[in-house]
């Protein structure tokens, strides 16, 4: 599959690589794809199960929380113990959860199942994408993998909202579960033929333990706060020594990372300005879209009616505009243009999709409003996506290549449990206002009462679709400002910042237009 590079293949690169993207991309496909199916199987295990709807977003947050407040960790377990260990690791203890959460006999075991998921998708991630990242150096076949590895997340988007549908309706929300683990077993028979890691590309240093607890600590009561807020308000005692605890519990990880002698997430990896601007502008984008599918999900479900076959394929056409998006624009151009100028235009699409839903309304039409919103979105997110994850990743040292890729996947999983939590409490915030106000119409009962709660629902809805215009808009700023490198391959250094760790990687860095 080498062949398929325009140029010859790079000296010293593996011949197996192209094989082995095929098992890494089935991973991410059995990833996007639990996310995906559990969107779509979520109303139905929750009433399976007597999950009160203040504790739903739990069974979304908790994999979050878990995944986000490890993947640190889990990255520079990769980058210790080999990131082919830890891919075959992490995908056995995923399948194992998975088997766990389809066994599920009340709400603790599904809550504990997910956040399982989530440490060994901690472990499994960063893992995938650093192999990706180490594996595939040249501008060219770097573009083709991370193409498409990024059409294959998008595909198993589609596969899973599909799928999702059809195994709840007409098996049981539970076989939600059970699917991932034939792909977990295939995917770790091949990792193990074909995946061969590039010599001297571990990480041999001691495991910086007070930066695991600090980093794993602060994350997690961040996340947390967020979540609480929703259903103790943001003004209750432990909400607020959640969010101060944080904060300093972060603060104190800088600090420690920045003596340490051999870091947790080396800040030269973070203070890198392109690095940066993508891990901050893909977390802000994130916490946009992870709000809307919970309540594009429940919207078609609850207020529409659509059956959960029905719904997997109403978000079709958001899958087929990131498919597009990722593999005719951003695959295509990534290596003729600079970064930002995917970035910060596939924000801004995206932001236009988005500021169409905020016309939602219990009558709305599906294909006039529902369905072009939905492939503006997918357009924008793909052409950006795919630029991002090749960026957050190109020139580090190999040895820092599991850390830096769990920072991407970091910004995007806290940012996912904090925009579930953050909109959940805008759009329930709004529900209650609206009821409050119609309180005489929604305790008559029948048509008209009813009709009274499903307007609320979606002025909720509505609500914290406009947040998520503005934190869209947000990420396209910081995309034009922050990241200045040129198209990949143009040749040339970074220019002097600190963080700039390309001399010992080994490999070339975009260079910086001025």
């Amino acid at each position: 599959m080498s062949k398929t590079a325009a140029a010859p293949a790079p000296a010293g690169a593996d011949p197996s690589r192209w094989k082995a993207l095929v098992f890494i991309a089935l991973a991410q496909l059995m990833v996007v794809l639990d996310a995906t199916i559990v969107n779509i199987a979520l109303p139905s295990a929750q009433t399976d199960l007597g999950i009160s709807d203040g504790n739903r977003q739990w069974v979304i947050t908790a994999y979050a929380l878990a995944f986000g407040g490890l993947l640190l960790f889990g990255g520079r377990i990769a980058d210790k113990w080999g990131r082919k260990n830890a891919f075959i690791t992490g995908l056995a203890g995923f399948a194992l959860a998975s088997a766990l959460g389809g066994a599920a006999t009340g709400e603790a075991m599904m809550l504990g199942a997910r956040a399982l998921q989530g440490a060994f998708g901690a472990l499994l991630a960063p893992a995938a994408l650093s192999l990706l990242a180490v594996s595939f150096t040249d501008a060219k076949e770097r573009a083709k993998a991370f193409g498409i590895y990024g059409a294959i997340a998008g595909g198993g988007g589609a596969v899973g909202l599909i799928l999702g549908g059809f195994l709840t309706e007409y098996l049981n929300w539970r076989w939600t579960f059970f699917v991932n683990i034939p792909f977990a077993i295939v995917a770790a028979a091949g990792a193990w033929m074909v995946i061969r890691e590039p010599a001297g590309s571990r990480n041999s240093a001691r495991l910086d333990v007070p930066g695991v607890i600090l980093s794993t600590l602060g994350l997690v009561s961040l996340v947390y706060g967020f979540t609480r807020a929703e259903s103790a308000g943001w003004s209750d005692g432990i909400t607020v020594s959640l969010f101060i605890a944080s904060a300093a519990l972060l603060l104190a990880f800088v600090a420690v990372e920045s003596k340490v002698k051999s870091p947790l997430l080396p800040l030269r990896v973070l203070l890198e300005r392109n690095r940066g601007g993508v891990y901050l502008s893909l977390g802000l984008a994130v916490i946009a879209m992870f709000g809307l599918f919970l309540f594009l999900t429940y919207y078609l479900q609850v207020v529409k009616g659509f059956s959960p076959v029905k719904t997997g394929f109403a978000f079709l056409p958001m899958i087929a505009g990131m498919i597009t998006g990722s593999t005719q624009i951003g695959a295509r151009l990534m290596t003729r243009v600079a970064p930002r100028l995917l970035m910060g235009p596939g924000f801004l699409l995206a932001a236009t999709g988005m500021l169409l839903l905020t016309q939602l309304e219990v009558g709305s039409s599906y294909p006039a409003l529902i369905l072009p919103a939905q492939l503006l979105l997918g357009l924008g997110m793909g052409t950006a996506f795919m630029p991002a994850m090749s960026l957050a990743t190109y020139g580090v040292n190999p040895a820092d290549a599991g850390v830096a890729s769990a920072m991407v996947n970091t910004s995007q999983q806290v940012g996912g449990a904090i925009g579930t939590a953050l909109l959940n409490t805008i759009a329930a915030s709004a529900t209650t206002a609206y009821l409050t106000d119609h309180a005489a119409q929604a305790a008559a009962g029948g048509a008209a009462g009813k009709l009274v709660q499903a307007q609320a629902m979606v002025e909720g809805y509505s609500a914290a679709i406009w947040w998520a215009v503005g934190i869209l808009a947000i990420s396209a700023t910081i995309a034009f400002t922050l990241i200045n490198t040129g198209r990949p391959g143009s040749g040339g250094p970074v220019a002097g910042g600190a963080g700039a760790d390309s001399e010992d990687a080994g490999l070339k860095v975009p260079v910086i237009a001025h």
